[in-house]
């Protein structure tokens, strides 16, 4: 049997069986994922919405800056994290290297110009008179604001699936400043790179099944939220 049909059946072996094990690292797996992503959410969709909607001098630049971060390689973000948190490094008081912490902060850095850049494209997508027309109806300008972010919701949701789906994923800076630490920061990526150098290829596999079903399943329902009622 194959490496990948031997993995499935694991897979399905350790679902059905509830292990402890892999249930703590899919639960942590989830909390750091989610936890980074909202930050990033927090962080790009005010930063992608203002660089949409203000002129200043330098505007390209920025933008420029913001697509290049959304190809960061995850290795960098995680060795510049971590020089930033070790001890000797600007924010080594903080003591929240090699846990999940740190992990957040790398992932965050890693989805926050996905989010921008996808909420910049979002906003920018709408017709540009729109904003006249609100204004000319009365709203305020915090009304106009809303209403963009509620015409732009699409992009704005798709910017949310980007953002989760760069860091689900993301293993290098995750083992840079987290460390792999068994029933600490172990998340699916990282434990699938684990048993691959321990030539426990079966278990790799199994636990990539699992990381994908999860990935899917949170994908899906942020889909059905995106497209709600349309066909």
């Amino acid at each position: 049997m194959s490496t990948i049909g031997q993995g499935l059946i694991e897979a399905v072996r350790l679902i059905a069986s509830a292990d402890p094990e892999v249930r703590e690292i899919t639960l942590r797996t989830l909390q750091v994922s989610g936890i980074s992503t909202l930050v990033s959410v927090l962080i790009g969709v005010p930063a992608g919405t203002a660089l949409a909607l203000t002129k200043f001098s330098g505007r390209r630049l920025v933008i420029t800056v913001v697509n290049f971060g959304m190809g960061l390689p995850p290795v960098v973000v995680g060795l510049a994290t971590w020089l930033l948190l070790n001890r000797y490094g600007p924010l080594g008081f903080t003591g929240i290297l090699y846990t999940p912490w740190a992990m957040i902060v790398a992932q965050a850095v890693i989805a926050s110009p996905i989010v921008t850049g996808f909420t910049v494209a979002a906003i920018q997508s709408l017709h540009p008179k729109i904003r006249l027309q609100i204004l000319a109806l009365g709203a305020s300008r915090l009304q106009m604001l809303l209403l963009l972010l509620r015409e732009a919701r699409l992009g704005l949701l798709a910017a949310v699936i980007a953002g989760f789906g760069g860091v689900v994923s993301e293993v290098g800076a995750s083992m840079m400043v987290g460390g792999n630490v068994r029933g600490e920061t172990r998340v699916l990526t990282t434990a699938a790179v684990l048993e691959v150098s321990k030539g426990n290829f079966e278990i790799a596999a199994a636990l990539s099944i699992i990381l994908l079903l999860l990935s899917f399943t949170i994908v899906a329902l942020l889909t059905l939220l995106q497209q709600g009622g349309k066909s």
